[in-house]
């Protein structure tokens, strides 16, 4: 078994930090911050009352980071409030996706967590009316090159990336959670016709608990770079264990992972949060996941990858074969996202053709953005 990393131990065990010498405290501070997770370390402190045992120096570091998600968190909700208001008369739901979803419906999911844009999903039928919308509030494309528009458009999940031209922040539109073309075929229409209105706002939605924890899953184990890895399984831990406290949670889940074909991710979200990170999870839930489970020899070949992957990318936290679970993991990533003729042709693309150059104007304004 991989040995535990100090950061993981202290998320779950904080009542031990305080026997933590000036060393385990630098390491520490240094595997919570490549692992994104310093700032939900500040957080879980404060909340125990704990944080004035810490030594000066370390306390400092957990403060700042602290202090950086409480102005993300407030940038969050605000620029939230101006998407609502650019998309008022686009006649579509707006659903929130991960981190700002996490933050508007008040989880536990959203204290300490960092994120870098704003993901929505609507309708596949809505996207063009939704991207018309923002650019005439301010939200301008990415990607200009023509076959990154192609690629996107065609095959992708999502369109490009939108940035605001003054305030410099991203969304990104999703109208499904997986690519057309991925293996994984996932019941689009199912997912949204059950999302649920955030209270107090209008004409805001946010996915059911059992959707949102299988859309995290499918995320986190659909993804190639895996530097947020460990902090994502943490969000899959928090939710676990906030709607845990629902008894229906637990028998809805299986079953609409079946109904959405999402059997597959909910089984690893299932297996490495039980594993590392001691989520508690009914038995008979742990049972019924196994119909996700790949046949034997790929489910060992994963969790050599993923038990080696999901930690922070720090010296401290290599293994024997980390390298090589976290190049594995990138290339499954992209066998899962598209068939080989087309992933083959993508990545000879990217290999050896660069990109057009943004036109002066454009590289200009995104700039000053």
């Amino acid at each position: 078994m991989i040995p535990r990393d100090q950061i993981v131990t202290a998320l779950l065990a904080p009542d031990l930090l305080p026997t933590l010498s000036e060393m385990d405290w630098d390491l520490l501070i240094r595997q919570a911050r490549r692992s994104n997770l310093l700032a939900r370390l500040a957080h879980l402190l404060i909340q125990n009352g704990q944080i004035e045992k810490v030594p000066n120096s370390p306390r400092l570091h957990l403060f700042s980071a602290l202090r950086m998600v409480e102005r993300q968190d407030v940038a969050m909700r605000w620029e939230v409030d101006c998407i609502q208001n650019a998309l008022a008369n686009a006649g579509v739901k707006i659903t929130l996706l991960k981190g700002a979803a996490y933050v508007m419906a008040g989880l536990p999911a959203a204290n300490g967590r960092t994120f870098s844009d704003i993901d929505i999903i609507v309708p596949k039928k809505h996207v063009a009316e939704v991207e018309s919308a923002l650019m005439l509030n301010g939200w301008q494309g990415t990607h200009h090159d023509d076959y990154d528009q192609r690629y996107y458009r065609r095959w992708m999940h999502e369109i490009p990336p939108m940035r605001h031209v003054r305030r410099g922040t991203s969304i990104d539109v999703h109208h499904a959670i997986l690519p057309e073309t991925a293996r994984i075929k996932v019941n689009t229409p199912a997912l949204l016709k059950a999302v649920v209105a955030l209270p107090g706002y209008e004409n805001l939605y946010v996915l059911k608990p059992e959707d949102m924890l299988l859309h995290s899953a499918t995320h986190l184990f659909h993804e190639g770079a895996l530097d947020n890895g460990l902090r994502d399984l943490f969000d899959l831990d928090s939710l676990l264990r906030h709607f845990g406290d629902n008894p229906e949670f637990w028998s809805a889940l299986v079953p609409r992972a079946i109904e959405l074909g999402l059997t597959r991710p909910l089984y690893y979200a299932i297996r490495y949060t039980t594993t590392m990170l001691d989520t508690p999870v009914p038995q008979a839930v742990i049972n019924a996941a196994e119909i996700g489970k790949p046949p034997l020899g790929i489910a060992s070949l994963v969790d050599f990858c993923y038990l080696r992957a999901l930690r922070p990318t720090h010296d401290s936290c290599n293994t024997p074969g980390t390298g090589l679970a976290r190049f594995a993991l990138y290339i499954r990533s992209h066998w899962m996202r598209m068939p080989f003729l087309l992933l083959a042709y993508h990545l000879a693309r990217k290999a050896f053709l660069r990109p057009k150059q943004l036109p002066v104007e454009t590289a200009l304004t995104t700039k000053e953005g």
